[in-house]
């Protein structure tokens, strides 16, 4: 049996599982992946990659599929468009173009079936080794104001094991997500998980405690992974992977939730993307002024 042992240093890996067919998106996802779509002026991935970066994880590993070559184009150099820029002498369209370009140390390996969010998370396996790790997962943007990530990896490096995140969110909504049994801790924002499942029904479901798209693993989880059979859809399902944790310390340490409170950005779904849209185009300072006012006479006139 796997079993985990303390880290050396802080943790430095991010894994972003980005091999799904967004088909929720079609026809827009037809020829250009869903990570792509814009979030105002820059695609949802980046967003994500940014998140990382600025929790101190510099080593990005992206699980991608078939068509995704463009995730791989925009964090690389694109240097005829770069030199067209530099040669007209705009300088701010330049400097927006290279900031993807060094975020961070970015890796690529392929899934080849989508198998599910824990044979994603299982693809990473030689890339990670035997050092905790973060995975992300681009359908949920927070907000950087909110620092969730950072919070996760300070509880990890503290309190050893795993680290999720969770929303309390209504219970009749619970179906929708894997769902947490939880423990208090001393503190208010930790608590400690006794269990997990995969999208319970309402009258199941252990607590309203739903798990959001940030981890932070142990690298028992593999181990786990391994031995874990297609579950709900036919797919490998990382929470049956962490329940197992749950069952027993000694395998990969306790697993402990941080309760985000804080913003939160749903792009997976049309409605809460268009909404997530408008929600960061109304902050901005460049477009937030004409845009709320737009807004409030879109609203009173038109609606």
């Amino acid at each position: 049996m796997t079993q985990s042992f303390p880290s050396l240093g802080r943790i430095s890996k991010a894994v972003i599982p980005a091999a799904g067919l967004g088909t929720r998106f079609l026809p827009a996802t037809k020829a250009t992946p869903k990570e792509m779509l814009p979030v105002v002026d820059k695609p949802a991935i980046q967003y994500v990659v940014e998140e990382a970066v600025a929790a101190g994880l510099t080593d990005v590993l992206m699980i991608t599929g078939r068509n995704k070559r463009p995730l791989e184009d925009h964090f690389d150099r694109n240097y005829e468009l770069e030199e067209a820029l530099s040669r007209k002498g705009d300088d701010e369209r330049l400097s927006k173009v290279q900031e993807s370009n060094d975020l961070a140390t970015m890796h690529y390996v392929r899934q080849g079936a989508p198998r599910g969010l824990g044979h994603a998370v299982l693809c990473a396996a030689p890339h990670v080794g035997d050092q905790p790790f973060a995975v992300l997962l681009g359908d949920d943007l927070i907000d950087p104001r909110d620092p969730l990530l950072a919070r996760m990896v300070e509880v990890q490096e503290r309190e050893g094991g795993s680290v999720i995140a969770l929303m309390e969110v209504d219970p009749a909504q619970i179906h929708q997500y894997g769902c947490a049994a939880v423990e208090a801790t001393v503190d208010s924002d930790v608590v400690k998980v006794t269990g997990l499942v995969e999208k319970p029904e309402p009258h199941e479901a252990p607590s309203n405690y739903a798990i959001i798209g940030r981890y932070v693993l142990d690298p028992a989880v593999f181990g786990m992974l391994r031995e874990t059979e297609p579950g709900r859809g036919g797919e490998i399902q990382l929470t049956d992977a962490l329940q197992k944790l749950t069952t027993d310390e000694k395998i990969g340490g306790p697993v402990h939730g941080v309760v985000f409170k804080g913003r939160r950005y749903d792009t997976g779904d049309r409605g809460d993307y268009l909404r997530a849209i408008v929600r960061l185009a109304c902050e901005r300072e460049d477009l937030g002024p004409d845009f709320r006012a737009w807004l409030r006479r879109y609203v009173s006139e038109e609606m």
